[in-house]
Parts: structure tokens; sequence; C-alpha cells
């Protein structure tokens, strides 16, 4: 007789050795682990979402510095600058327009439309001026308003170059900011990102659709975090009950019920009468 024969209702937990269910515990591992992943990774973004939406705050509520502290020819946006309001003067350079196409508002199609403003220097910044509508998605308006014409003062919030496939430029077209894609296929110095318009002086005859600021809020990530969390704290739930209602009924296979009725007498069993005899 084994060691385990004699451990009562220990010996039952045998039946989490078998195949079945150590499988099932190696599925329910790897279920709460990636759960417990992914609702950190919820918070991690949340607290990235938090660090961003300060940073947004403070730099929009700051007074408008030259470019050149801001922004460097070739040079790269710092995090702490994103959305920093900048300002320059210079001449806007019409005939290098560059349409950034599929903008969509509100479900409407549309593009961003850019221009080079060249500074007293020469180099140029790059003036997201605001939107246009168009009548169909990634499609090139056939005509677009133009800028003030001289010397202008424009004011705006600093962003990032895009990255990626998006930011090819061809036929002065593209699909993402990216400055030194721009200024390689404009052949001109130009600073580092890209400025989103907010104010110009003097003001266009037409203008375009201002930038669209982002929503300071935390998003979903909190209440995903704890969907994921809640998730792990299922399974792991689950299998434990599955386990001790296993192990309530004795077993993968239960336990021996013995029969409380009186066996049936079998007309076999009775003796022949010749034995009888």
């Amino acid at each position: 007789m084994g060691a385990l024969d004699n451990l009562g209702p220990v010996r039952s937990l045998r039946f989490l050795l078998s195949r079945r269910w150590v499988l099932l515990a190696l599925a329910i591992a790897v279920v709460a682990y990636a759960t417990w992943w992914l609702g950190g990774w919820q918070f991690d973004r949340l607290a990235d979402r938090k660090d961003s939406n300060e940073v947004i705050r403070v730099n929009e509520e700051r007074d408008p510095a030259p470019v050149e502290d801001v922004l460097a020819p070739g040079g790269d946006v710092g995090d702490s600058d994103e959305w920093r309001v900048v300002s320059a003067t210079g001449e806007y350079d019409v005939d290098d327009t560059v349409i950034v196409r599929y903008r969509t508002r509100d479900g409407a199609a549309g593009v961003d439309v850019v221009v080079p403003l060249v500074t007293a220097d020469g180099t140029s910044l790059l003036v997201d001026r605001g939107w246009l509508a168009t009548e169909a998605a990634g499609t090139a308006p056939p005509s677009v308003p133009e800028p003030p014409a001289g010397e202008v003062t424009v004011t705006g919030y600093v962003r990032a170059d895009g990255e990626g496939d998006s930011t090819g430029v061809v036929d002065q077209q593209t699909r993402a900011v990216n400055s030194a894609s721009i200024g390689e296929a404009l052949d001109r110095e130009v600073y580092g990102g890209f400025v989103e318009l907010r104010s110009e002086d003097p003001g266009p005859a037409t203008p375009l659709e201002p930038v669209e600021l982002p929503e300071l809020d935390n998003g979903p990530h909190f209440f995903y975090g704890l969907q994921w969390w809640f998730f792990g704290l299922l399974a792991i739930g689950g299998f434990g009950y599955l386990a001790y209602d296993e192990w309530r009924r004795g077993g993968p296979r239960g336990p021996r019920r013995t029969s409380s009725r009186p066996r049936a007498e079998d007309p076999a069993d009775e003796p022949s009468p010749a034995a009888r005899a």
C-alpha cells in the first residue's frame, strides 16, 4: 500500500497529476501571466498619458518662444517640446506647398496644407496651415487658399516628425509630415519637426480649418487594466473551482459506489433436481 493511501482526503488530490489537469494548469498559468502583463501595460500607458498631458498643458500655457530657441535645422523634437508654442517671421514659399493626404475630420475627407516659411537666415519652417475638405479621401483639392503675402509672423504648436513609409514625398504630396523627407524633396534646409498653425499676422484672406488640440483626458487605460487583471483572477478562480469540484467527487471517476439493494437471486444459482436428490 502506497504512502498516499493513508493520507485521507489528500490522497484524492493525485488527480491533479494527471495529463489532463497538468495541461489545464499550464494553460491557466499562461492566461494568468498574459492578463497580468496586459494589465500592467495598460497602467504603463496610463502613466505615459498623464505625463504627456502635463507636458501639453504646461507648454500650451507658456508664452511663445522664438523658433530658433526650440527647433534646430535637421534636429529632432524633444518630448518636452511637443506642443510648445513658438513664433517665427518670414515669407511663405507657396510654390513649395506640400499636401498631406488622408486627413479626416468628423468623417469628412480632407487634406492638411503645409507651406514652408522662409526665415531671415534662409532656413525654412514647415507650417501646417490647417485642414481643407476634399471630395474624396486621398485626393488633392483643385485649389488651395493662399497664405498671406509678404512678411508674416506665425505662431504655432511644435510637433514631432512623422515616421515610417507614409512620410515619402511624391509630387509634393505625402501622408505624414517629416521634415527630413520634405526638405530633401524641396531641396531646402528646414527646421526639424514642424509647426501647426495657431495664428498669422497679417491674417489670410481665406483661413483654413485650424488645428484640433488634443483632449487632455486619461483615456480608457485604467479600466482596461482592471479588466485584464479581472480576467486573470477569473481564470485562476475557475481552475480552483474545477479542482475543488473534482476533489469533492473523489477524483476523475468519483468514488466507487456499492449498492445497498440485495442482489437478486439468479435461477442458475439454484441447485439442480439431481443435486437435491
